[in-house]
C-alpha cells in the first residue's frame, strides 16, 4: 500500500494524534513523490536509450539523412543540405540475419553508418574558430550574439530570458550590458531574415515613385543630393532608399520580400541605383565612397560641418543601421565593414561623433554579416577602447586573449 493511502485513511480516524500525523507528514511525502517522480523517470529514459544502442537498434531501416552543420549561421551563402547517406543492405541485401529478417517482412536491424563529416576546409574553419569559443557563463555571455558561436546551424529567434551568465556588478554595467543585448537580438533578426509584390524593386527600376512623397528614384540622385535640408527634415523617403524586410516609421512603404530581394540581385539597374542612394547618403554625413570595388570610405571635404549635423541629430544613427542592413541584404555586404570601421575610428581614434558612439558598438557592427570582419571590427574596438569604462561587447574570455597582445 501506498504511503499516502495510509496517509488518507490515517486523516479519517478521529483521533488527534493521528491527525496531527497526517498533516505533519503529507506534505512531506507529497514533496518527496513530485522530486523523486521526474528523476526516476529520465534515469529510466536514459538506461533505455543507452540499451537500445548498445544492441544497435535504429528507428528506420538503414537510410539515415544527416546535414552538415556549418560553424557560420550568419552567412547566407551558407547552408544546410541533407545528405543522404545509404548503408550497402539498400544496394544489395546480405545473407544472414539482416537478410532473413528482411525476407520475412520484421524490420531489418542496419548497423548505423558514419556520419560524413564535414570538408576539410570546414574543418580547418573549425580549428580555428575554436579559440573564439565561449561558455555561456562568461560574466559578459549574450545568448543573442552568436558571434563567438562555431557549430550552430541556425540561432534560435528566441532563446529565452537575456544573458545566461552570472549578474554583471553595479547599475551602470547593467544598463550597458542591457542596451548590447537589446541591438544584439534586432542585429540577429536582421541577418536571419523576416517576412510577396514588388513596390520596393519597381521603385528603383524608375516604374513608381515613392509614397507618399512621390518622388522617383532619379529625381533622389539628380535633385535632393546636397539638398541637406530635405534630407535632414523629411523622414519618409529612407524606407525607399533603403528598402528593408522589416516595418519601418513610414507605414506607406512596403517590407522588402524575398522575391524583390532576388530581383534586386539579378538586376543591373537596380543595383546601380543603390549604389547611387549610398553615396547620396554619405555626402550628407560627410563621408566619400574612395573605392567602389572594396567599399572604402573616407571623409569628405565638407566632414566638419556634416559631422556636426550627425553629432546632433541623433535619428540619423537609426537612417546608419538602416543602411547596413539593406547592404547586406541587397548585394553589397562587402561595404558594411569599411563602413563601420570608418565610424570605429572616428568616435574610438580621433574623438569626433561621440553621440554615435554608443550606436557604432550596439548596432553598426553587429550588423556586419560577415563574421570575420565582424570578430576583427570588434577586435578594433576593443584595443581603441577607453577603458575607464566597461567594454560589454564580447565576452570576458576573448577580452584577456586580446589583452596579451597589448
Amino acid at each position: 500500500m501506498r504511503p499516502m493511502s495510509v496517509l488518507c485513511r490515517l486523516g479519517h480516524l478521529k483521533s488527534p494524534m493521528a491527525c496531527l500525523l497526517y498533516n505533519t507528514l503529507s506534505p512531506l511525502f507529497g514533496w518527496l513523490w513530485r522530486w523523486l517522480r521526474p528523476r526516476f523517470l529520465r534515469v529510466t529514459s536514459y538506461i533505455v536509450r543507452s540499451a537500445r544502442l548498445a544492441l544497435g537498434w535504429t528507428e528506420d531501416s538503414g537510410r539515415r539523412e544527416n546535414f552538415e552543420i556549418s560553424d557560420d549561421d550568419d552567412d547566407p551563402a551558407v547552408k544546410s543540405h541533407p545528405v543522404i547517406v545509404t548503408s550497402p543492405e539498400d544496394q544489395q541485401e546480405p545473407l544472414g540475419r539482416v537478410g532473413v529478417a528482411g525476407s520475412l517482412g520484421w524490420p531489418a536491424v542496419q548497423p548505423t553508418m558514419p556520419r560524413r563529416n564535414a570538408t576539410k576546409p570546414a574543418e580547418r574553419q573549425r580549428d580555428q574558430d575554436e579559440k573564439y569559443r565561449v561558455e555561456t557563463t562568461d560574466e559578459l555571455y549574450c545568448c543573442y550574439d552568436s558571434t563567438w558561436e562555431t557549430e550552430e546551424t541556425q540561432e534560435s529567434m528566441h532563446r529565452g530570458p537575456w544573458g545566461h551568465g552570472r549578474p554583471a556588478a553595479g547599475s551602470r554595467r547593467n544598463y550597458k550590458f542591457s542596451r548590447f543585448e537589446s541591438a544584439a537580438r534586432d542585429m540577429q533578426n536582421y541577418r536571419h531574415d523576416y517576412p510577396n509584390g514588388t513596390p520596393n524593386l519597381n521603385f528603383y527600376l524608375g516604374h513608381e515613385p515613392s509614397v507618399p512623397d512621390g518622388v522617383y528614384i532619379h529625381t533622389f540622385h539628380d535633385v535632393w543630393l546636397g539638398d541637406y535640408q530635405r534630407l535632414e527634415y523629411v523622414h519618409t523617403y529612407i524606407q525607399w532608399l533603403f528598402p528593408l524586410q522589416e516595418p519601418g516609421m513610414n507605414y506607406e512603404a512596403s517590407p522588402l520580400t524575398k522575391e524583390e530581394i532576388q530581383g534586386f540581385l539579378e538586376n543591373s539597374i537596380a543595383k546601380e541605383n543603390l549604389l547611387k542612394s549610398y553615396k547620396l547618403m554619405l555626402d550628407f554625413y560627410g563621408i566619400e565612397l574612395c573605392d567602389e570595388r572594396t567599399g572604402k570610405v573616407k571623409r569628405a571635404k565638407n566632414w566638419k560641418d556634416r559631422f556636426n549635423n550627425l553629432d546632433t541629430h541623433s535619428h540619423n544613427n537609426l537612417r546608419i543601421t538602416r543602411i547596413l542592413k539593406c547592404q547586406g541584404t541587397l548585394g553589397y555586404p562587402h561595404y558594411q565593414a569599411p563602413l563601420v570601421r570608418f565610424f570605429l575610428e572616428e568616435t574610438l581614434v580621433n574623438g569626433q561623433l561621440q553621440s554615435v558612439k554608443d550606436s557604432v558598438l550596439n548596432y553598426f557592427v553587429f550588423a556586419v554579416l560577415d563574421k570575420k570582419e565582424r570578430r576583427s571590427l570588434i577586435e578594433y574596438a576593443y584595443m581603441n577602447y577607453d577603458h575607464k569604462d566597461e567594454f560589454v561587447w564580447c565576452p570576458k574570455k576573448i577580452q584577456m586573449m586580446w589583452s596579451k597582445q597589448f
